[in-house]
């Protein structure tokens, strides 16, 4: 399938694998190691083999990351800058971010497996804009004037919320970071982050370029380290008011049950998914199978969205199947720095050994396995696109997140089975409609249960619009003016007054 597929020449066919010039906890304005001294390594998807060694944070370096970042909140400038000051900072560091654009793209292939080309062409570019995106709201954070039923004159005020705790996923290091860091920025708040443990080259990247920008010490602070001891820290600890965190829904829990054990911080969710892509008759089945395809293994399916249940109409189903087939087995997988490749190496053993137990299951269930299910090469991480079909809903490969490049094919009749199937689900993040009935389009869009749908497209994410869970995928919303919103307060202030004409 595909060149190169054994992902064992990237470093020596398409690039030197990078000078990592920033190994270090970032704390009040500068690389420190951990007190403990400790380190761990980041491993290379492509290869399995390491690419450097991470200072490990634990507790004590969390303290001291949120007593940097809650001096610079209690006094210093950050908050109290106009907003339009904070706005001119994050601009320079959107800036920054594109004269490095190459470097932190060959971070995040290395360090996750993401296409070079795509990270160089979309996800570094997209992040600077997201910081110019809440730049720009930055000094257009309003109350409003309030119309009393008493004496009264009231109005409100939007505050930053003060010391925030952001966890970030290792799926997309680049951009789910931003998705947190720039609206947090723009409200005024000063943060301590902590990237996931397979991918913290970038986040410690950021951290310089943050620096550079004029970004004050303490108002951004980056512990690397493991969910268990920092995360675990940054969720327990007193003097964080509010966490976010986007990741599985297990450990979504865990955040919850310790911001409740400790101070009741407020908490942010967006947790995984099992999202269905609905396919109707009057598709047009070339588009149906791309959308498919792309909705599963985009990412290599390392993605909360994906449409990794697909339902198709049964007037349709025998001809999707086949085009779906005949796709899958000309989908490029390989050395994710090859431009021609289209899907890379998942991000860690862990979770690639996780993928094909899932498989297993769906073969063991009596899943018809169309394509796929096989490792690729015998070096790296890389799996086959995979394909069931013949899946029940009550089978693993139909329940569980899998997060892997592998599709759970069904079939139905109507439009009523089709959204109580589509619901069958404790998880609701996203949904897909392919269809050129409007009626039917609008339908089953209000009658899906998750927090986005999009309909005859897939990944149709933007800046402007709030994206975030239903039910188990989370609560909370990244993206649009909903995400700056997340890190304000509203406060009311209230005054008598006497004598007035009028109320």
């Amino acid at each position: 399938m595909g060149s190169d597929c054994n992902g064992s020449s990237a470093s020596e066919s398409f690039v030197k694998t990078p000078t990592i010039k920033f190994t270090k906890l970032f704390i009040d304005g500068e690389f420190v190691d951990s007190i403990s001294g400790k380190t761990f390594e980041t491993i290379d998807p492509r290869t399995g083999e390491v690419i450097a060694r991470i200072a490990e944070g634990d507790k004590e370096d969390v303290d001291l990351a949120v007593k940097a970042a809650r001096a610079a909140f209690d006094n210093g400038p950050w908050p109290r800058f106009p907003g339009a000051e904070r706005g001119r900072i994050m601009m320079k560091f959107a800036d920054l971010i594109d004269q490095h654009v190459e470097e932190l793209a060959i971070l995040d292939t290395v360090d996750a497996g993401r296409l070079f080309n795509f990270g160089k062409a979309v996800d570094i570019p997209q992040v600077a804009q997201n910081l110019r995106y809440y730049a720009g709201a930055a000094d257009k954070i309003h109350g409003e004037v309030l119309k009393m039923s008493r004496e009264l004159q009231a109005y409100t005020l939007l505050e930053p919320i003060g010391v925030l705790g952001h966890i970030i996923p290792w799926n997309f290091p680049s951009t789910l970071f931003f998705a947190k860091v720039s609206p947090s920025l723009a409200a005024g708040c000063t943060m301590v982050i902590k990237p996931a443990e397979q991918t913290p080259l970038s986040a410690l990247y950021y951290a310089h370029l943050a620096k550079l920008a004029g970004v004050p010490d303490g108002v951004l602070n980056v512990i690397t380290g493991f969910g268990q001891t920092a995360g675990a820290a940054i969720s327990y600890h007193m003097d964080i008011d509010k966490v976010s965190f986007t990741g599985s829904t297990e450990v979504g829990r865990l955040v919850m049950e310790a911001a409740a054990k400790s101070n009741l911080k407020q908490v942010s969710l967006e947790l995984g998914g099992k999202s269905p892509l609905v396919i109707f008759d009057d598709a047009d089945i070339n588009m149906a199978a791309d959308l498919a395809l792309l909705g599963v293994l985009y990412n290599k399916g390392e993605i909360c969205v994906a449409s990794s249940r697909v339902f198709v109409q049964e007037g349709i189903y025998d001809e999707l199947v086949k085009k779906l087939e005949e796709k899958a087995k000309a989908w490029v997988v390989g050395d994710p720095f090859d431009p021609n490749v289209r899907q890379g190496p998942q991000v860690d053993k862990q979770q690639y050994n996780k993928i094909l137990t899932y498989i297993d299951h769906g073969k063991n269930e009596g899943a018809t396995l169309l394509t796929g299910g096989k490792p690729l090469g015998n070096k790296g991480y890389y799996i086959e696109p995979t394909i069931f079909t013949d899946v029940k809903d009550d089978m693993l490969i139909a329940k569980d997140e899998i997060f892997g490049p592998v599709m759970a094919l069904m079939k139905f009749k109507t439009i009523e089975e089709a959204i109580q199937r589509a619901n069958n689900t404790k998880y609701g993040l996203a949904a897909g409609i392919i269809t050129k009935d409007l009626n039917v389009a609008n339908t089953v869009s209000r009658s899906i249960r998750a927090g986005v749908i999009w309909i005859n497209c897939y990944f149709a994410f933007d800046l402007d619009c709030p994206y975030g869970g239903y039910k188990m995928s989370g609560f909370g919303r990244d993206f649009g003016l909903e995400a700056l919103h997340k890190y304000l307060h509203t406060k009311s202030v209230v005054t008598p007054i006497y004598n007035s004409p009028w109320l």
